[in-house]
């Protein structure tokens, strides 16, 4: 064991929490946890295992020092971030990155790596001085399975690490049983909150640092409270798998995994999914009468021939605006149960109940939230009025609360073997809602890389621009795009049953401007998806894809929706639509040379090969091409 640090060790950790370090017989790991000691200068540290006990202690102290709060539900609790730290810090999150790697990562937000230590491990220096410090061991994904990556966290938030007991699977016995061929083989993050104020909340917002080294698996967040900057397994963690997948021939993705479930049949048959933010992508793993396994990241592995999937959490941080009885009622239920959930950035009411806003409830008009004591029309320092929550307001809830989980597939130490990858974007006048690619690589280039999302009324700025976004993955992947999507590619296509692509877009607005279907159809534009897989129905041929005919889908909205679907709606929304598209493929080829200076060419080939075909459809049919008049 390593002896530099042993003494700082035993002054800074109870007996029993030097004995849990000093078990795992790891060097790496008390190097790491050592040296950080030495380093941010906490006045304790506590060792955690897998305990409940552990756990517990984690949840009273987030209490006993207030960074979370009791509510009305006893097993409930809330916690608020700083005003100004609501959401994640895209300009202050960067990639670590050797200098001869420079070039080709420069669109990805780096900095160059002696630099960028210098600057973090200078913010970092005695940062937790006064402070009591937490060790955990976590995986991504389930424990001692082919998927596990096993994680150390070391942070002074009790809300950061009991956040975490929630959402990841506690993994010290993990550690314990680790060969020795695999004990330097972990996720490192190092988190502080850093000095707070009055309010328990970070204060040294102009120094909220999140640096991400992907060539050592290790994430510095310093001066950082908000679950998306400090949770350091959730997407700081994606990003330096995606690297390592990208190394090793697997991929790690921005999915949810789900069953569609057919009960006549007996059958049920596995999907995964990738939507920007406010496509679909939760309310699609959510759609009543399925079954759900993840929500938000999954790792893809080759076993045996199978393209197998795991969800890499054991719980959900939600968005909590606007889920209500009416249109989650799964997930309202469960937070009006007393059991264990954070909520944050909510208003505190004098019931001491959480409210947020789309609850649809009746709101106290006073209360405690994220600006601090709230009453309705109050100002902040800038004249703008304070909603009663936050927009990005979260709650933090174990996935097996849940009664439509998939425990199967959620238990499963090898995953469930996937069928079908659902590419779901945002457009009112170009995607048709569902339609099926003819192979991997056609569905990875024209389903995936070309995802958009369009900006609404609802958003900052102007209405109706596309903003691309590939893979719905583009915040997180941390290599350069065009190998990034090579490898989504390749993996593909080496296993034995690749699975079938199919885009979706619930966003197609008539000539009114309204929607043309309900939310709800998007579990028909499922159900044709799993029959397509198991032969079910035929289809008709456009110039990207395969299409559903009016007879099969008709059927659906009577058998699960109990709706009468007309042909003309039909029409409309799965005409195909050549300029439109061409248009997209186009702003596809811009955004991929803006992102990565060294794109295989035959990316680009790709798509100038279906522009052409497109444009001899638009000669040959015109510009506006109606289900099954195009023949190839």
């Amino acid at each position: 064991m390593i002896i530099k640090y042993d003494q700082i060790l035993k002054d800074r950790m109870s007996k029993e929490s030097y004995s849990k370090l000093i078990a795992l017989k790891n060097e790496k790991v008390v190097e790491f946890v050592g040296s950080f000691i030495e380093h941010c200068d906490p006045a304790s540290v506590y060792v955690c295992n897998d305990s409940e006990n552990d756990i517990q202690y984690v949840r009273d102290q987030a209490l006993a020092k207030g960074e979370e709060q009791y509510l009305a539900n006893s097993k409930q609790t809330i916690h608020w971030d700083g005003y100004g730290d609501q959401g994640r810090d895209k300009n202050g999150t960067r990639f670590l990155v050797y200098k001869e790697n420079m070039e080709k990562m420069k669109t990805l937000n780096a900095i160059e790596y002696e630099e960028g230590c210098k600057e973090i491990m200078e913010i970092s220096r005695g940062i937790m001085r006064g402070k009591d410090a937490i060790v955990q061991f976590f995986a991504e994904g389930p424990t001692e399975s082919p998927f596990t990556i096993p994680c150390v966290q070391f942070t002074d938030s009790w809300y950061v690490a009991h956040s975490e007991f929630i959402l990841y699977r506690s993994a010290y016995n993990h550690f314990l049983k680790m060969k020795d061929s695999e004990k330097d083989d972990f996720f490192r993050f190092i988190h502080s909150a850093g000095e707070l104020d009055e309010n328990n909340n970070t204060k040294n917002l102009d120094k909220r640092r999140i640096y991400m080294d992907t060539q050592n698996n290790i994430v510095y967040s310093m001066n950082a409270q908000y679950a998306g900057n400090s949770v350091g397994l959730k997407k700081h963690s994606m990003r330096l798998a995606i690297s390592k997948s990208g190394k090793e021939g697997w991929l790690c993705e921005h999915m949810f995994v789900m069953a569609a479930l057919d009960k006549e049949k007996n059958r049920k048959t596995y999907f995964c999914g990738a939507y920007p933010s406010a496509c679909g992508k939760t309310s699609t793993a959510m759609i009543p009468g399925e079954k759900i396994v993840g929500d938000d990241i999954a790792y893809f592995r080759n076993i045996n021939g199978e393209f197998r999937a795991v969800n890499v959490e054991f719980g959900m941080f939600g968005i909590i605006q606007d889920v209500n009885a009416k249109d989650d009622p799964v997930i309202f239920d469960n937070l009006m149960m007393n059991q264990e959930v954070i909520f944050s950035n909510v208003l505190k009411g004098p019931d001491a109940k959480p409210y947020w806003l789309g609850m649809g409830v009746d709101a106290p008009k006073e209360g405690r939230n994220h600006f601090g004591e709230w009453y309705e029309g109050v100002q902040d320092a800038k004249g703008k009025t304070v909603p009663l929550a936050h927009g990005n307001a979260r709650y933090t809830m174990r996935l097996d609360y849940l009664d439509n989980i998939d425990k199967e597939g959620f238990e499963s130490k090898n995953g469930v073997a996937v069928e079908g990858i659902l590419y779901g974007g945002r457009d009112s006048d170009t995607t048709v809602p569902v339609e099926e690619s003819p192979n991997w690589k056609d569905g990875i280039l024209l389903k995936a890389a070309t995802l958009e999302s369009e900006t609404t009324s609802a958003t900052l700025g102007a209405e109706g621009v596309r903003t691309p976004s590939p893979m719905a993955n583009m915040d997180f992947v941390s290599y350069p795009l065009g190998e990034y999507t090579m490898n989504n590619i390749k993996f593909g296509e080496n296993v034995k049953k690749t699975p079938k692509i199919f885009s979706n877009n619930y966003f197609m607005r008539d000539e009114n401007g309204k929607f043309m279907t309900s939310k709800l159809a998007k579990k028909i534009w499922l159900h044709w998806a799993d029959g397509r897989i198991h032969d079910e129905y035929d289809a008709y041929d456009t110039p990207t894809g395969k299409i559903p005919k009016y007879e099969d889908l008709a059927k659906l909205f009577k058998k699960y929706l109990n709706e009468d679907f007309t042909e003309s709606v039909y029409t409309t929304l799965f005409t195909f639509r050549c300029t439109k598209w061409i248009e997209k493929l186009e702003r596809a080829k811009t955004y991929y040379t803006k992102m990565d200076s060294n794109i295989p060419q035959e990316i680009f080939d790709y798509w100038n090969t279906v522009i052409e075909r497109i444009k001899s459809s638009k000669e040959k049919y015109g510009d506006l091409i109606k289900p099954g008049e195009y023949k190839g």
